[in-house]
């Protein structure tokens, strides 16, 4: 039996499981939204084109409105002013679309302080218990996040200073991006970065550092709670949008059970 043959029946037998990681993409997804004076995407919105009516009888379709960064969607290194001469989404190579997996699970902690924040003892400590973070993998950090995501408000945590979601600090950030193995972070919440890292030195530390590595982006993941800490292996599959700065994507994971 081949490899791909063996990974098939694997699937069709259960002892390869198949988690879906990513969020509903309806008008009710959560979307950032950023102050004035700065523009913001447009929510997920279907235009229904014809739905076996005289406009065509027999089939039934949607025009879709949405931008590259809504709902569950990877960020191409070009989204970011450092990483501007770099990648669009459609120039990722696609054996860079499947990756392995560790997921850092900071839930607990994060239930206490919203506002929390990884750093790079924080990642050695994983390691020292699971070893190190796969070469051109993901680093995916489990916060419970996406037990949120079905309110806006709830999901962007935000009052009179600000969003308040957790994330990472610029030295785990530019750690991350400079000398760590992986290809890119993966998040529950809105974006890679902290709520409050509008104030950080320098701002969005995850964008800036890591896109500016041509490292990648995925956010607003769901299930992370499902998977271990190492050993899944992650399907990340955004549209190839020439010149796109990131799409939507429907990210799946593997896990051996």
């Amino acid at each position: 039996m081949s490899i791909l043959q063996a990974l098939v029946s694997a699937i069709r037998g259960g002892s390869v499981e198949v988690l879906d990681l990513t969020a509903p993409l309806s008008g009710d997804t959560p979307i950032l939204l950023l102050p004035e004076p700065f523009a913001n995407t447009i929510p997920f919105r279907l235009e229904e084109i014809s739905r076996y009516d005289d406009r065509g009888p027999a089939w039934y379709w949607n025009n879709i409105h949405t931008g590259e960064h809504t709902g569950t969607h990877f960020d191409a290194p070009i989204h970011w002013v450092t990483g501007r001469e770099q990648d669009d989404v459609s120039q990722v190579s696609p054996q860079r679309l499947i990756a392995p997996a560790a997921v850092i699970d900071v839930a607990e902690r994060v239930a206490a302080d919203p506002d929390f924040l990884l750093e790079v003892d924080d990642i050695r400590q994983w390691e020292a218990q699971h070893g190190p973070l796969p070469d051109g993998g993901w680093l995916l950090l489990r916060t419970g996040w996406d037990a949120r995501s079905g309110d806006q408000q709830e999901f962007l945590n935000a009052n009179e200073t600000g969003p308040h979601t957790p994330g990472v600090s610029v030295e785990a950030a530019k750690w991350l991006a400079e000398e760590s193995p992986v290809i890119g972070i993966g998040v529950e919440t809105v974006g890679t970065d902290a709520g409050a890292a509008h104030s950080f030195d320098p701002p969005f530390p995850c964008h800036s550092f890591l896109l500016g590595a041509g490292k990648y982006g995925l956010t607003q993941l769901q299930n992370l709670r499902h998977l271990p800490p190492t050993g899944a292996v992650v399907v990340a599959a955004p549209l190839p949008i020439v010149g796109g700065s990131g799409s939507p994507t429907r990210v799946l994971a593997l896990v051996e059970r």
